[in-house]
């Protein structure tokens, strides 16, 4: 095989042994078995951005799993009033990889997670609400699955089960990818929903903020540029943070209480369930061993806790005179 050759199948990213085979002149199923995907970093190419992030959401060889953690704080914001920290989230996904014919890649999903409290980290299964003044029961992060194409053009948002119809136009996958100090690339990536709530303020008067959910969430990843051009590298390890504006979670019993949840986390890879918290994997463990592993097949619907809650849950009672409780009034100036 001639350098060039070798050179082009390198920047597709097949494995060393793979392309090491083909150099010797082996038989092709070895190389056919190695996943295809481009190293040689191009910002404005977006089959390079497919497999870029491709490879950083999951491992694109199909034989292994990713593993990823995510963990920080969520507080409660309402006018006229600081900002409160509530509690802390600590949770994992596991995800799988197909390479679809085209080239693009279907990412499968599960992901968990629990709250811990702030005083003590202890994960919760009731939690004192300051702005109702009464014990609720918490109910965790767990969506399974959460599957999507990453093509070379930009994803469709997520329909959340149909409820979400917003068909944007179809655009190249072009991402903000920025060089940064000391040999690394940094991504920025977000999406803003406005979307009918699975929650109706009718069949859910204790849950339900109203009939439509608005939510954002905001990533930013920072990886090794040598780990991108690696092409042995089927997956790149990156480690960020991540940022959610979501209505007030529905085992809070707020009701359409003015205000809303904020979480800012960090995110990154480990190399196996037994490099989570121990506490952790025993939680997901009792609920289900499943969540420590990836889907081996494609299934859905792909929905939000928001939507699994709507169909895993029940309505609270509503006590006699409840009403959501309000913000302080505003606040005046001395001498104003």
């Amino acid at each position: 095989m001639s350098g060039p050759e070798l050179t082009r199948r390198e920047s597709l990213g097949l494995a060393t042994m793979a392309a090491a085979a083909g150099a010797l002149g082996l038989a092709s199923p070895a190389r056919a078995a190695a996943p295809a995907f481009l190293t040689r970093i191009d910002f404005k190419d977006p089959k390079w951005n497919r497999d870029a992030y491709a490879r950083l959401d999951m491992d694109v060889d199909p034989t292994k799993q990713k593993v990823g953690w995510f963990r920080g704080a969520v507080y409660g914001v309402r006018d006229n009033e600081a900002v409160r920290s509530l509690f802390s989230v600590d949770g994992f996904s596991v995800v799988r990889s197909q390479q679809l014919p085209d080239g693009s890649w279907r990412r499968m999903l599960r992901e968990i997670g629990f709250y811990r409290d702030l005083q003590t980290g202890q994960l919760m299964d009731t939690w004192h609400n300051p702005y109702t003044n009464e014990d609720v029961r918490v109910v965790p992060i767990a969506n399974d699955p959460f599957n999507f194409t990453i093509s070379e053009f930009l994803p469709e948002p997520p329909s959340y089960g149909g409820l979400n119809k917003d068909k944007p136009p179809k655009r190249p996958f072009l991402m903000n990818w920025t060089d940064g100090p000391d040999g690394t690339v940094h991504l920025s990536t977000d999406i803003h929903l406005f979307y009918p709530s699975a929650l109706q303020p009718d069949k859910w008067p204790r849950e339900s903020t109203g009939a439509f959910n608005r939510v954002s969430e905001m990533f930013h990843y920072v990886v090794k540029r040598q780990d991108l051009e690696n092409p042995a590298m089927t997956h790149v390890p990156a480690v960020g943070s991540w940022s959610r504006i979501t209505p007030w979670l529905p085992w809070m019993l707020m009701g359409q209480a003015a205000g809303c949840i904020s979480y800012f986390c960090s995110f990154g890879t480990v190399s196996g369930i037994d490099q989570l918290p121990a506490d952790l994997v025993a939680k997901a463990r009792a609920m289900d061993p499943k969540w420590l592993s990836a889907p081996d097949s494609d299934y859905g619907p792909s929905l939000s806790s928001l939507e699994n809650y709507a169909r895993q849950q029940t309505p609270a009672a509503v006590p006699a005179g409840w009403a959501p409780p309000s913000p302080p009034p505003p606040r005046t100036l001395p001498g104003r």
